[in-house]
């Protein structure tokens, strides 16, 4: 590999994570001199498991599957969700060695971001796998065949968060958690993740690291990257609260916004009527009660049929050297 290969950035999104896909692609282009392109990955032609529980939970969950075969199984690619942004140079992940593995992850999180105290933050974080670096040569992922395999070979949980699809060598856990920082900003941090959605600084003003995002949104503003229009469009679809626009007009650093200024804020959101991820809560309150009949159906002797499959399939991937 040499450092003249453009940046491959594959970036898990649907069309209300577009403004956030910008401000990823701006963030980045701006703290490296390499050439990056940015590939947005939505609306892909996937199957949809018959088992809902091992649906995706958003529209583009299994994306990160087929970017071996969109790369051309070819040179390397980053993964990267939509709701990112970058601080530092990418040029430190995408020169990592892969020392002999296929797929580098993120390391363990440290307790003070996995044990984070926040709005709509969990009691307890786990390590994502939303930042991927991977060999697209070494990959041969059928993104079809793997999204199939939930109904006969594993679940969700074991294909999202533990890649049972790869062998135990094939991961390198070496991504520093400086570039999947959580929710969590401080000088070190290259890239946080605004992993927890009702708080997302474009749909919520009361997100402690969103000054962040809004004056990244004044830099693209500035330099003809996004245009007010654009982001008035976004308002409009219900993708970003009213309030942005008030946001941009009241401080010039958002930073400087007083608790006075805040409440404002969503005074207006609440008083348009504006809901977080509208459409997004309506799909999960749908894919609740999907479960809910599912699991109904499986009463009687099939759940415990269904659980003996599953136990003597992660007896075979344990001795055949498959992570379970």
């Amino acid at each position: 590999m040499t450092t003249q290969e453009p940046v491959r950035i594959f970036v898990g999104t649907d069309r209300s994570q577009m403004l956030g896909v910008k401000v990823l692609e701006y963030s980045c282009k701006r703290h490296t001199d390499l050439d990056v392109s940015v590939i947005p990955m939505i609306d892909l032609d996937l199957p949809i498991p018959k088992d809902p529980r091992n649906r995706q939970r958003t529209g583009f969950s299994f994306s990160r599957f087929a970017i071996p075969q969109l790369a051309g199984y070819r040179s390397r690619a980053i993964y990267a969700d939509a709701d990112m942004q970058v601080f530092k140079d990418i040029r430190e992940i995408w020169e990592m060695p892969f020392d002999g593995a296929k797929v580098i992850c993120q390391e363990e999180l440290p307790d003070h971001i996995a044990k984070m105290s926040k709005s709509a933050a969990p009691d307890k974080r786990t390590k994502q796998c939303s930042v991927m670096v991977l060999d697209c040569e070494s990959l041969d992922w059928d993104p079809v065949k793997i999204v199939n395999g939930l109904d006969t070979d594993y679940d969700y949980a074991e294909l999202m968060q533990q890649l049972c699809i790869l062998d135990e060598t094939d991961v390198n856990y070496n991504l520093p958690i400086r570039w999947n920082s959580l929710e969590h900003y401080d000088e070190s941090t290259c890239l946080i993740h605004y992993t927890d959605m009702p708080t997302q600084p474009w749909v919520n003003i009361d997100n402690p690291n969103g000054w962040l995002f809004t004056n990244e949104i004044r830099r693209m503003l500035k330099d003809g990257v996004v245009t007010k229009n654009e982001l008035i469009a976004e308002i409009g679809y219900g993708y970003v609260r009213p309030s942005f626009i008030t946001e941009l007009k009241m401080v010039s650093d958002s930073r400087e916004l007083t608790p006075d200024q805040i409440h404002q804020l969503n005074r207006e959101d609440v008083k348009k009527g504006f809901v977080a991820h509208k459409e997004l809560n309506e799909l999960r309150r749908q894919f609740k009660l999907e479960i809910r009949e599912f699991e109904k159906s499986l009463k009687g002797t099939e759940p415990q049929k269904q659980g003996l499959a599953q136990l003597a399939s992660n007896l075979v991937n344990k001795v055949s050297g498959k992570r379970a």
